[in-house]
């Protein structure tokens, strides 16, 4: 029969029941059809029902639950969700409850999933009823049982490890953990005569039984289970506990070293088989010395660190990790490890690698260009830094009244002071900068400089590279190089001493090059420094002499008024072409009058006049 599919992609619709199956329609056509008979439970929530399904292992990828949400409606008396759940449940493959349950424990504390449960033990399932939320797990999802003995020895925890895990929306809860106190005790009778009873349980169990809850309560699992109970075995910590406190994440817990594996409890409950077990490490605390943390690793790559364990249990855990014969992953690196570095390392002083050769020489050559650059830039700093009147007379040259300073007010020189000490910090800041990063400034390298020496290795490669060549014909550079490392290392000392000596003649060559460039360099940098501050006191004192053949009122008054006047600047239209002409010829010849002054030392008869006016 063929079927028109609804594919618009809404997921709102209506629900219906035909026979075995749940239809999801959007009008009049289907999306998608659920059998019953795979469903495995149901539960409802407010608005909500949940439907969960067989799993198949025999599939990579199963569906695991379909949640739907069921509007509320005004019809009163009739629970939309509950008539829901009803219709799947009368169709469903659901684990029912056959006749009475053969126990029930009352509200039992449980940790994960929290809150208190009723516990109704029926011959295939374990049914926890809660006030919010029901869980019904069937005896062949548990794995192990384990009781462990709380560390203040009033409490005991009762873990089931349970695969596949229960769910409740996303989360999913691998381990049930109920936690009893000692001092509470049950009597609790069967639901079963004494024949069903012995010929079930063969003897593991009795009608009528009585004593501590949490013993009742592993008794009734360990034989329905059919599954042996794991207890701590003959470890105990610095306290005398078969636990130890420690961290894992966020919270708090108690790890317990098994006889074949770790269980922490209980936020999150995590249990880890030797068998997984990659290695183990010891690590120092974080936050403080008073503790340690315990490092897992399993084969897989997975790693867990229990934290915050106190100092003093690490001898017994030590000791206990040493008997299971796990790896340890500091000692293997204390012991184990090494000896095979200083095998390397001998065999690294006695082979001649000729790349780490050149790699040590290029590196050495930086270092010294790099002292270089900051013994210079030192040196600049220190100038730039002095306080004398080198300094006050370049700060001038940027005075716009400098020619004119007979003639310019207080007003105007206060001014210049202020621009003179604004020059001047940033002068300072800039210097400070350039101290803090000298190495920022990399300077080229000198071509006249002195090579520096090569090393005895190096010298017999030289010299021996041909012959090298001549021998194995088509060797490449990179076999070349090993090959030479080989030759070199299996050379006598005497020949080694031979080329030490031409290797230490060389050194002091350099040496002696060296400071003949190094002194050389020191007197030429001189020279240069004392020609700049000749230059600049030559222009600040020609600069503050006043112009010649004319008088001196005229060219104050006349310097005063170009001073302000941009080169670009335009006269009025009254003026003629002419004069503007003339001005600028006249500018030019006072410019170049100004450029011939600044580069030639002034004569004596200059001075001699400049003083007489």
């Amino acid at each position: 029969m063929e079927k028109d599919l609804c594919v618009k992609g809404w997921n709102w619709g209506t629900v219906k029941f035909g026979g075995q199956l749940l239809s999801f329609d959007i009008g009049d056509q289907p999306v998608f059809e659920i059998p019953l008979s795979n469903v495995s439970q149901c539960t409802t929530g407010k608005n909500e029902v949940t439907l969960e399904f067989h799993q198949n292992d025999d599939a990579e990828v199963s569906l695991m639950e379909v949640r739907f949400y069921v509007p509320p409606t005004q019809e009163d008396g009739v629970d939309p969700v509950e008539a829901f759940a009803q219709n799947v449940l009368s169709k469903a493959d659901v684990i029912q409850a056959t006749g009475d349950a053969i126990c029930i424990f009352r509200e039992l504390q449980c940790l994960t999933p929290r809150g208190r449960y009723d516990i109704r033990i029926y011959p295939t399932f374990l049914h926890l009823h809660g006030k919010t939320f029901d869980y019904k797990i069937p005896y062949t999802t548990v794995l192990r049982l384990f009781l462990l003995p709380h560390k203040d020895q009033r409490q005991m925890f009762f873990v089931i490890s349970l695969d596949p895990p229960i769910k409740q929306g996303q989360t999913r809860y691998h381990f049930l953990i109920l936690l009893f106190s000692k001092d509470e005790d049950i009597s609790l009778t069967l639901n079963m005569n004494e024949e069903e009873v012995e010929k079930r349980f063969e003897g593991r169990l009795t009608k009528n039984m009585s004593g501590s809850l949490y013993e009742m309560v592993s008794r009734v699992m360990k034989a329905l289970v059919n599954r042996k109970i794991t207890v701590p075995g003959n470890f105990q910590g610095h306290s005398g506990a078969q636990c130890i406190t420690c961290s894992y994440k966020a919270s708090s817990g108690l790890l317990y070293p098994l006889e074949r594996g770790f269980i922490y409890v209980h936020k999150p409950p995590v249990h880890i088989r030797f068998d997984e077990i990659s290695f183990v490490n010891f690590a120092r605390g974080t936050t403080t010395t008073r503790s340690f943390d315990f490092e897992i690793e399993t084969k897989q790559g997975t790693q867990y660190t229990f934290s915050s364990i106190e100092r003093e249990e690490y001898g017994k855990l030590f000791d206990f990790v040493n008997v299971k014969k796990l790896n340890i992953k500091n000692r293997g690196l204390k012991e184990g490890m090494n000896p095979s570095y200083d095998d390397y390392a001998d065999s690294d002083e006695d082979q001649h690698d000729a790349y780490l050769e050149r790699m040590k020489e290029e590196g050495k050559i930086r270092e010294e260009n790099a002292n270089d650059s900051s013994d210079d830039s030192g040196e600049e700093t220190d100038e730039s830094f002095n306080p004398g009147e080198e300094e006050e007379d370049v700060a001038e040259e940027f005075d716009s009244n400098a020619s004119a300073s007979s003639s310019s007010n207080e007003g105007d020189s206060d001014r210049d002071e202020k621009k003179r000490k604004q020059l001047k910090k940033a002068k300072m800041a800039k210097d400070r900068k350039s101290r803090k990063k000298p190495m920022e400034v990399k300077k080229g390298k000198d071509p006249n400089a002195p090579k520096r020496p090569m090393s005895a290795y190096m010298l017999w490669l030289n010299a021996s590279r041909e012959k090298i060549k001549s021998d194995h014909p088509g060797i490449s550079i990179t076999d070349l190089s090993k090959k030479a490392g080989e030759i070199w290392k299996g050379m006598s000392k005497e020949k080694k001493e031979e080329w030490d000596r031409k290797a230490e003649d060389a050194r002091r060559d350099y040496e002696k090059a060296m400071k003949e460039y190094e002194g050389g360099r020191g007197e030429s940098s001189k020279r240069d420094k004392s020609k700049k501050k000749k230059k600049v006191k030559v222009k600040m004192e020609k600069k503050s002499t006043p112009s010649r053949g004319s008088s001196s009122s005229k060219s104050s008054s006349r310097q005063l008024s170009e001073s302000f006047k941009s080169k670009e600047f335009v006269s009025s239209d009254e003026s003629s072409s002419g004069e503007n002409k003339s001005k600028k010829k006249r500018r030019r010849s006072e410019d170049s009058e100004e450029e011939e002054l600044a580069s030639t030392p002034p004569s004596s008869e200059d001075s001699a006049s400049g003083s007489d006016e």
